[in-house]
Parts: structure tokens; C-alpha cells; sequence
């Protein structure tokens, strides 16, 4: 370690950190440049000239390493510089894909990138992602994604970075999820010396939801059978039953009541479990035996009930709703074009919730949150409000940016302007709750999703559904320090 590092205080060794960060983006930009410089250099068609035949011979034609509208490379120079560099060929053809396709197809974003402003491996990513687009289309992810890479959390970037992708050219988005259907495939492993088995499955992301919800269901039912099972291995026996149909209905049949613990003998590994019964030609109960008069039987009863309940919840734009071409973001599962929700929503019984009016502001006069308020604040802030936090989950803590005050029971007057409400209440990781509680850092909610915080160094940033953003500290303070009851604007 530089001794010289051991002499700086928090502030100087925070604003050291946060240089030394630019610096190390800038050194990748440059790094990239120099590929696109020897990628200049070599784009000149060698099977034209005088030895053009010579060239197209042995394989030095020129090459489009990047998505459509980029200039091609000659092939023989990869091998060369992949070698300056310490690297593979592949690794390095990637990277010079990444760099055309930025310089060509994504300038906006490369802009940013240029500036130090943003992780370049993000960059890259989104170049990635977007290189199948064309060249006439490619700029609606550009746009995009230049507002928010400088501001907003990777996870949330990317997502957005993906739903732009498919909203750019939903037709060519049709046509690659149909060839990826294509390659659905079960494949299972070989048998292990403990008789153990892998299984699996790519599937459509609807019915990977549905087996997981039903397997989810099996394990609750198996769960006070199976005390010493952990979560995992219950899991595995409940998708075990999903082999037996006939045994799985009558299961579920016999816990249809949420928290019903009514006994089934379930012990399958009793002797004789395993023994195929006697052919009676009416008491078939293992997998796709089914008896002609139960199939009968069971087409006659309305087996909706059994089906799991689940919460969905999609995010669509407005114009979706009134026929226009849109992508819904499906939380938990990311974004899908308008034709794939439909088809997951399918056979369905689809209850749609009552539009919530997110500019209510509303206070409760107890300290926790109830559900309907942790349904507001999410849909407010879309996630963990930490400065360039990633997590758009739900399942997160539900904190006072101002600490909750219980007021004063022994006067008996009412809770004071610091309680529980949508005016003082943000989503947060459990790691940031606790750093937020415990190690000195503030912050203070002003406004629908917009809130400001201090750390205990003086650094200073406003996070709101455009992103993450330094202000001067001054301001911070200034606004953190506000009496309760103030409405406060960050500009």
C-alpha cells in the first residue's frame, strides 16, 4: 500500500477512490480506441488491388465484426493484435465489435462512455445486446440508454436497455423468440452412484412460473410430513409428484384450504411403496395410467380451484392499452413484447386490481407499513431507493427516510408530521437499511420517488425515476435539515 494514502482523511481518500474510478473507465476507453484505430488501418479490401486474388485465396477478406452499418476489418489483423494485447483472438474480436458498434451504431452512448461517466463493460453490454437491430432502428436503444447509463443501476439499465431492444423492432423480436422456441429442449442426466438424477427443462417463462408455483404448493402440503427436509430437497419431492398426476390431484384435492394439515399417508418409501399394483382395470395410480372411467370422472370436475394463485404485476405505457405497439414489463421476469404476454396470460382468470391514483398522499399513525402502502411506495420508486441500487424487488424493507417519531403518549397529542405515510417511506435492501440506521447516513424523502442523501464523508446525491445524481452537499444538508411538514422540490 502507498504510504501516502495512510496520511489522507474519509473525504480525501472517498474523492481519491471516486478519480481513481474515472481513471480506470477512461484507460478501457482507451483501450477500445486502440482497437478501433487498428481496426482504421486494416479496412481497406485486400482482395481488391493487384494481389487480390492472392488475398481472397488464403482468407484475408474483409470481415463486419460488428452489427450492420460498421465497417468491415481484414481478418489477418485480429491475430496480431489479439497477441499485443496478452489475449485470444475471440476475446479480442468481441471487444472490437463492442467499440464498432458503439462508434457507429450507439454514438450517444459511447458519448458517455468517452467522458468516463459510466462503467464501459455496460456500454459493451448494450452493444451486445442491440448488435442483431438494424442500422435503421438501433437508435431508439441509443436514446434510451444514453439518458440513463451515467445515472441509473445497472440491473435497472440493462432492463430498460432490453425492453428497447424489443420495442425498437418488435417484428424481428417475433421472429428470434419463435427460433428460440425452437431449441425448448428436457434433457436429463446420467444416474449417480446415490441413484440420483438432473433433470433439465428450457421452457416458455409462463410455464416455468406455473411449475414453480405448483411445486411450491406440493412442498407446503409435504412440509409437516418431511420435518427434517430442507427447503431444497422438499421442492424436490414435491416436483417428484409432478410424474404421478392421478396421486397429485387426490393430494391436492385433500388440501384445497389454504393452511389445511389434514393427514395423507405419504410415505412412499414404505414397503411395498414402489410395487406396481395388481392390473384390475380400475385402480391404475401411477404416472399416465388413467383408468377410462376416472378420465371421465375427472373432465367433469371444475379443477379450477386447484390452480395456483399467483400475483402478476405488469407495467405497460398508456398507448399500449389503446392498440399501439408497446413492450410490458413483467416484474420478476423482465421485459416481453404485447404478443408473449398474451399468450402467458392464456387460459388464465385474470382479475385486474383497481387502479391505485399514485399521487394520493397517505399516512397511517402506526409505525409499520401495511400492504397497501408497500404497493404505493414500489410503484413510486420501482425499487431500492439507495443511490445506483440495482433491486426493483418487492421483497425489500420499508424505511423511514426520516426516522419515525411515536410522539409524546404521556401528552396523548397526535403523532407529528414524521410518521408512516407515503411522504416518508422509501424501499431498501436490508444491507442498506442497516447501513442507513447504523453508520451515519441521512436522507430525506421530497417528493413522490425523489429523496436526497448525505453520507457520513459529506457526499451528496438525489435519487428519483431518472436515476442517481451528485448535488452539492450544502444542498443536501440544507434539505435534510428541513423542519417535518415542509414540502420540499429538489430541481
Amino acid at each position: 500500500m502507498d504510504s501516502d494514502l495512510l496520511d489522507l482523511d474519509g473525504k480525501a481518500l472517498l474523492a481519491a477512490v471516486t478519480e481513481a474510478e474515472r481513471a480506470s473507465r477512461l484507460a478501457e476507453v482507451a483501450k477500445l480506441e486502440l482497437l478501433s484505430a487498428w481496426a482504421a488501418l486494416h479496412s481497406a479490401d485486400p482482395t481488391e488491388g493487384p494481389d487480390g486474388h492472392l488475398a481472397r485465396r488464403v482468407g484475408n477478406v474483409l470481415r463486419q465484426v460488428g452489427g450492420e452499418g460498421t465497417p468491415g476489418v481484414q481478418d489477418f489483423c485480429l491475430g496480431e493484435i489479439a497477441l499485443a494485447r496478452g489475449a485470444g483472438v475471440t476475446a479480442t474480436q468481441n471487444m472490437l465489435a463492442d467499440v464498432l458498434d458503439l462508434e457507429h451504431r450507439l454514438p450517444l452512448t459511447w458519448q458517455v462512455a468517452r467522458r468516463g461517466e459510466c462503467e464501459v463493460w455496460v456500454a459493451r453490454k448494450v452493444a451486445k445486446m442491440s448488435r442483431h437491430l438494424p442500422a435503421d432502428k438501433v437508435h431508439v436503444v441509443d436514446t434510451a440508454v444514453s439518458r440513463l447509463i451515467a445515472s441509473e443501476g445497472i440491473g435497472r439499465l440493462l432492463e430498460v436497455a432490453e425492453a428497447k431492444v424489443i420495442e425498437a423492432d418488435p417484428d424481428l423480436h417475433e421472429t428470434r423468440c419463435e427460433a428460440e422456441r425452437r431449441r425448448r429442449y428436457i434433457g436429463l442426466g446420467r444416474t449417480d452412484e446415490h441413484g440420483l438424477r438432473t433433470l433439465i427443462a428450457r421452457v416458455e417463462a409462463g410455464d416455468a412460473v406455473a411449475v414453480d408455483a405448483i411445486v411450491h404448493r406440493v412442498a407446503e402440503i409435504l412440509e409437516p410430513l418431511n420435518a427434517d427436509a430442507s427447503p431444497d430437497e422438499l421442492r424436490a419431492l414435491a416436483f417428484g409428484w409432478l410424474a404421478r398426476p392421478v396421486e397429485l390431484l387426490t393430494l391436492l384435492l385433500e388440501h384445497t384450504g389454504a393452511g389445511d394439515e389434514s393427514e395423507l399417508d405419504l410415505d412412499l418409501d414404505a414397503p411395498g411403496a414402489e410395487q406396481e399394483p395388481e392390473d384390475t382395470g380400475a385402480g391404475l395410480v401411477r404416472a399416465l395410467a388413467f383408468p377410462a372411467d376416472l378420465l371421465d370422472a375427472l373432465r367433469g370436475i371444475d379443477l379450477t380451484p386447484l390452480a395456483p394463485k399467483v400475483v402478476l404485476h405488469v407495467h405497460l405505457h398508456e398507448a399500449a392499452l389503446h392498440g399501439a405497439d408497446g413492450v410490458a414489463r413483467v416484474e420478476g421476469l423482465g421485459p416481453v413484447s404485447l404478443a408473449r404476454l398474451d399468450e402467458m396470460l392464456r387460459g388464465c382468470v385474470v382479475k385486474v386490481q383497481p387502479v391505485k391514483d399514485l399521487s394520493d398522499r397517505v399516512r397511517y399513525t402506526a409505525y409499520e407499513h401495511p400492504e397497501s402502502l408497500r404497493d404505493q411506495v414500489h410503484l413510486v420508486t420501482g425499487g431500492d431507493y439507495w443511490p445506483w441500487a440495482t433491486s426493483t424487488s418487492r421483497r425489500v424493507d420499508l424505511d423511514h427516510p426520516v426516522p419515525y417519531d411515536h410522539g409524546n403518549p404521556e401528552t396523548g397529542r397526535e403523532p407529528p408530521p414524521g410518521q408512516t405515510g407515503s411522504h416518508n417511506s422509501g424501499p431498501l435492501g436490508r444491507r442498506h437499511h442497516r447501513w442507513k440506521t447504523h453508520a451515519g447516513y441521512a436522507s430525506r424523502q421530497c417528493g413522490d420517488g425523489r429523496y436526497v442523501w448525505l453520507t457520513p464523508h459529506g457526499l451528496a446525491f438525489i435519487v428519483d425515476h431518472t436515476g442517481t445524481h451528485p448535488i452539492h452537499p450544502e444542498k443536501a444538508r440544507m434539505i435534510i435539515d428541513a423542519p417535518m411538514g415542509v414540502d420540499l422540490y429538489v430541481a
